[in-house]
């Protein structure tokens, strides 16, 4: 039997894997894991979360942070006690509602609170959060949680949040879920004056304080998930620009560092403008409007912080390495060289990520897969589509295939890295499966027109596009995102006839595949678990071509 590269790198893994894994402990959750994660247990179910109004004071020198943060909220059946979140290293100092204060307890990261009376279903009430104490340091913002507190090449301070996967409420109490996403927001930052905050949002107002401080007021009037809320402090300069976009005249604010203005406007002007027509064009319209489009630089990579982008990428094309001081390509393909990553792809998740969000962590792959395929969608528009699938391709160098894309339910733990780089190899396949670029697009544009400004689970995006396809995906999601194993497909000739079906899938697994005669034209033939006549003229099984330069797939033929 004739075995093709792939198949024997797939075939090594499988084996690899299933040695690895013997006498390996089962993952296993604790009570802490399970506060953080559920998003249906009754004490967080009981109220929709509607607004917030943090209004916190950063004590720099001392890295400490203290304020109050405003909840409010339409209770969803009659309770008397509720959940939110707040990291146990920061001291909650009261709970107050309707002017005074109220019993509250701790247990792990979570805060139960006690009202008087029974806050019956449909009501709107509030309450609000005292709280103060020195915030979890990221030691490697952004792949762990927390607040940078640093100095720029000056000597000035420069802050930074980031906390996607960990929580908001590292930082600042919440309901800290993705499922519940607030309808709008309030940010006010206190910082010792002569520096700024920049966070999501409009700019309302500026008020000098009493005491040596500064207070900034951002205001954001679209629903925002609690990971996007930011604060960004540092001697930031200000420009500006417009795009006209498909829901008419955008806002474009920049804020750097004042030594950097010139190389951002350089960077920006080449990057910004090219990625909201890429992305409006395949996605649809830009989702916020209304709190506009927003670059911040950080002085960590960068974060999809909605409507204020986190920038780090030290004004370079590629993803910038802190090794070598310079941008490479992810995919080893020279297409990445030719732009911004981080402007491209965290701009990315203003759709995937923030228009559409995850409800539970475990599929953050819907966050993760569709951006990092919108890197290729970005090549494909401005150097063809030849290009963006060479760029698709070479996404694959960064598959590690240890584990299920898709991660736990309920306890705040999201699947393997394998989600960025397999994720966007996958979508490029089912675009191939589907076969009709228009159609493809309707289809990313349609999810964000359908979900907007929502939260969704694997359900209802696989079940999206297997409805708009007319093409049942779900084994196809279901193999690729739950498991590491490669189908197969297994080519044999049978009395002159060529035959193929699928081996190594899920139960169910139906794929159409892009066949051919060597050096002929690709057809898409419809191959199950049972051997499937392959019916293109000239064919033989030692001529047949799979395409599996669009297809994460292993061919075996006997």
């Amino acid at each position: 039997m004739k075995l093709n590269r792939l198949l024997i790198i797939a075939l090594a893994l499988i084996a690899f894997k299933s040695n690895a894994q013997l006498g390996q402990p089962k993952e296993t959750f604790t009570h802490g894991d399970t506060l953080r994660g559920n998003y249906n247990s009754p004490l967080r179910a009981c109220y929709d979360i509607n607004f917030y109004h943090l209004d916190i004071k950063f004590d720099v020198p001392n890295k400490f942070i203290s304020g109050n943060v405003l909840f409010k909220f339409t209770a969803t059946q009659d309770f008397t006690k509720l959940q939110f979140d707040l990291f146990s290293n920061l001291k909650v100092e009261k709970v107050v509602y309707k002017g005074q204060e109220v019993p509250f307890t701790r247990d792990f990261n979570a805060v139960f609170v006690t009202f008087p009376q029974t806050i019956a279903k449909g009501s709107v009430d509030e309450f609000t959060v005292f709280y103060s104490g020195n915030p979890t340091i990221a030691k490697n913002a952004p792949w762990d949680g927390g607040i940078v507190f640093t100095t720029d090449s000056v000597g000035k301070p420069w802050l930074a949040t980031a906390c996607q996967g960990i929580g908001a409420s590292i930082w600042w109490p919440n309901k800290d879920q993705q499922a519940d996403e607030v309808d709008s927001a309030l940010i006010s930052i206190s910082v010792p004056t002569g520096l700024k905050d920049v966070s999501n949002g409009r700019l309302r107002k500026v008020t000098k304080l009493k005491d040596g401080y500064t207070r900034f007021d951002w205001f954001v009037s679209n629903p925002i998930n609690n990971y996007d809320i930011e604060a960004n402090i540092g001697d930031y300069t200000h420009f500006s620009d417009t795009y006209d976009g498909e829901k008419g005249k955008l806002s474009l604010d920049y804020w750097v560092l004042p030594y950097h203005l010139e190389q951002a406007k350089k960077q920006f002007g080449l990057n910004v403008k090219r990625m909201l027509q890429s992305h409006e064009h395949w996605m649809g319209p830009y989702p916020f409007y209304e709190d506009g489009y927003k670059l911040i630089e950080t002085p960590h990579l960068g974060m999809e912080h909605q409507s204020g982008t986190a920038y780090g990428n030290h004004f370079v094309n590629g993803y910038y390495s802190a090794y070598s001081k310079k941008g490479m390509d992810l995919s080893g393909t020279g297409w990445g060289m030719k732009w911004d990553y981080i402007i491209i792809h965290e701009s990315g998740h203003e759709w995937f990520g923030n228009n559409i969000t995850s409800k539970d962590l475990a599929d953050m792959w819907i966050h993760e897969s569709f951006t990092d395929y919108s890197e290729s969608l970005f090549v494909e528009t401005f150097y063809g589509k030849q290009a963006g699938q060479e760029y698709t391709h070479g996404q694959r160098n960064g598959i590690d295939n240890d584990r299920p894309i898709v991660g736990p339910y309920g306890v705040n733990k999201e699947g393997a890295e394998d989600m960025y780089a397999k994720g966007s190899v996958i979508l490029n396949m089912i675009r191939t499966v589907i076969n009709d670029d228009e159609k493809w697009r309707s289809i990313l544009r349609g999810l964000n027109k359908t979900f907007y400004h929502q939260t969704v689970t694997y359900e209802d995006v696989t079940g999206y596009i297997s409805k708009e396809s007319g093409i049942d995906l779900a084994p196809v999601f279901d193999q690729f995102l739950h498991t590491t194993n490669l189908p197969i497909l297994e080519v044999t000739e049978i009395k002159g006839k060529v035959y193929a079906r699928w081996i190594n899938a899920v139960r169910g697994f139906a794929m159409p595949v892009m066949l051919r005669a060597k050096g002929g034209k690709y057809q898409l033939i419809k191959v199950n678990k049972y051997y499937t006549e392959i019916k293109i003229d000239g064919i033989t099984k030692e001529n047949l071509e799979a395409d599996t330069f669009n297809y994460y797939i292993g061919v075996l033929v006997e």
